[in-house]
């Protein structure tokens, strides 16, 4: 697997990032660091200019790219860490793991946190359940050192999984999950990650920006503090949030070659790093499955999908095709289209979720200072 490392990056005037070549002889940080006191000094002078100067508050967290289904990549939990794979969702708020207190057949197969064999571990006597679309999760709540692309974050709640029923977590290759989004929509209040990063002055800027990877190559990544230009030579379209719950925006319309198919009077989109798929309600699926050629089950001749017309989400007066090598999932010789049916109306309107299949052909970057997010076309 080939993992993105980003080395040499300063932060420049707008939160943009370049590589700079690395200067000869040992810097100040270096020298600390070898002769283990950074640690030390970065404790004893918290609000230090050269302490803060010190701090890397900007950091890309290499991502695992998983059959194209699934993106996941590696935190520490505790102290002495403990690892676990996570997906970073934006679809959802709360960070969870597996715990030794699970006894589910998910849990027997991943790693399990052990608050025990942490020193740092702070227990509460708060519940927690989560319902995603595939699965769900109950246990506890705790607060530990959570530490996330080199990013230490202090007293971070999380969930430590008691119970994970059903088969799907069994069969995941990550252990938790760690949520992207509002605070509005996380279980019992806890605090996300992210915005722990924003208040505890671990980000350079407010935002973070997402690269996912075609055909199961490496090179994924989630990029706290800053954007990576090399990412959005074709500029930045910045689209408002309609709501601060999800990454939730206003469409205006989806069309397949130039006529609309859904969506005519505007809807909702979610943009969620967790959604393998385009979901889209219940009666554009219908259409959509005609229009392409496809049957009930979005099967599609594999000889025919490259002679397939792109589909176009208007959002925010711009256009975002999404073309059929991206939306035609092919495995074993049979093709299949990256649509799956949803039906969770709003009051805004109908709602679609804008998954791995479209994120794949965009940078996408979820800006926290401005509520908004921005959308670059990939090359």
């Amino acid at each position: 697997m080939k993992l993105l490392l980003l080395l040499g990056l300063v932060a420049l005037g707008h939160g943009l990032i370049s590589r700079v070549p690395l200067r000869k002889g040992k810097s100040l940080r270096q020298t600390l660091r070898e002769h283990g006191l950074l640690e030390k000094y970065l404790k004893q002078h918290p609000f230090d200019p050269a302490a803060k100067y010190f701090r890397s508050r900007i950091a890309a967290e290499p991502l695992q790219n998983y059959l194209d289904n699934e993106y996941f990549g590696t935190i520490s939990i505790g102290t002495p860490a403990q690892e676990f794979t996570v997906v970073f969702d934006t679809g959802s708020s709360n960070l969870w793991v597996p715990s030794v207190y699970c006894s589910s057949p998910a849990c027997s197969n991943h790693n399990r946190f052990n608050p025990a064999e942490s020193s740092t571990f702070i227990s509460t006597n708060e519940s927690l359940y989560i319902a995603y679309g595939t699965g769900s999760m109950s246990g506890v709540l705790g607060y530990d050192t959570v530490t996330v692309a080199n990013i230490e974050v202090l007293n971070q709640m999380f969930g430590l999984a008691e119970t994970e029923p059903g088969a799907f977590f069994y069969y995941t290759p990550f252990d938790g999950i760690l949520g992207l989004a509002f605070p509005s929509i996380a279980s019992s209040g806890a605090t996300p990650v992210f915005d722990n990063m924003m208040m505890q002055n671990l980000v350079a800027k407010d935002l973070f920006s997402v690269y996912l990877s075609k055909d199961e190559r490496g090179g994924s990544f989630v990029l706290f503090g800053a954007i990576d230009p090399l990412y959005t030579i074709n500029g930045i379209t910045w689209i408002p949030l309609s709501a601060e719950t999800y990454w939730q925006i206003r469409m205006d319309s989806v069309s397949i070659g130039g006529e609309g198919i859904a969506c005519a009077f505007g809807c909702q989109a979610i943009v969620d790093t967790g959604t393998s798929l385009l979901a889209v309600p219940d009666r554009a699926l219908g259409a959509i499955l005609s229009i392409l050629g496809a049957n009930s089950n979005g099967e599609i001749s594999c000889s025919a999908a490259s002679r397939l017309p792109s589909i176009v989400f208007h959002i925010n007066g711009k256009a975002f095709p999404v073309p059929p090598r991206a939306y035609v999932l092919e495995s074993n010789g049979y093709c299949t289209l990256g649509f799956q049916g949803m039906d969770v109306p709003t009051e805004s309107g109908e709602l679609w979720i804008l998954g791995d299949v479209f994120i794949r052909e965009y940078y996408v970057i979820f800006n926290r200072a401005t509520n908004m997010v921005g959308l670059s076309r990939l090359p």
